[in-house]
């Protein structure tokens, strides 16, 4: 059973970030798009702080987001890296299946990764992300080197502070429209 402590608060900042930029798109009528809670119990609370100190995971969660943007389904998680890589041990099996499902259902599942030493942050779509994981399966690459981050995926942060990953949304669906095309 997993225990929840200050390991908990990483990818904090990306979080509040996306959550900012899912309040621009919610009141632009453009996405709705919601933060998925981990499902906690309290085992330690600090009443005279109000703060939960210590908790276990009641139950695997999904991704960390999930919705719709102009009747496209999207889920998604967040994940962070201080390395020029990211490490497939951050992607839990139950997240790669639950996007895989969610996929097949005809919507959208990706992973959004901020490289923070590098101040970058990209699209990863399923497939590439799919590739790298079964690749790990059977013995290779236990992560996703940068190489696998293309650049028409980076996702620039706006001057009104939003990180726009709709435009590398949009780019990945003309890209799969275009692959369609004969």
């Amino acid at each position: 059973m997993g225990y929840w402590n200050s390991r908990g608060l990483r990818g904090s900042a990306l979080e509040t970030l996306i959550n900012y930029t899912n309040d621009f798109y919610r009141q632009k009528n453009l996405a709705i798009i919601q933060k998925i809670p981990t499902p906690i119990t309290p085992v330690e609370v600090d009443n005279e702080k109000h703060i939960i100190q210590k908790a276990y995971f009641d139950a695997q969660s999904t991704v960390d987001y999930i919705g719709m943007a102009q009747g496209i389904g999207l889920c998604f998680d967040a994940k962070e890296t201080t390395q020029s890589h990211l490490p497939l041990q951050n992607i839990h099996a139950h997240q790669v299946d639950f996007m895989e499902r969610f996929l097949q259902q005809g919507g959208i599942s990706f992973l959004l990764v901020h490289f923070s030493l590098l101040g970058k942050y990209y699209f990863l779509p399923f497939d590439v992300l799919k590739t790298h994981w079964e690749a790990a399966k059977n013995g290779g690459r236990k992560s996703i080197p940068m190489a696998a981050f293309e650049e028409k995926f980076e996702i620039m942060q706006e001057r009104n502070g939003i990180l726009n990953y709709l435009k590398a949304i949009n780019t990945f669906l003309l890209e799969q429209k275009k692959g369609q095309n004969p």
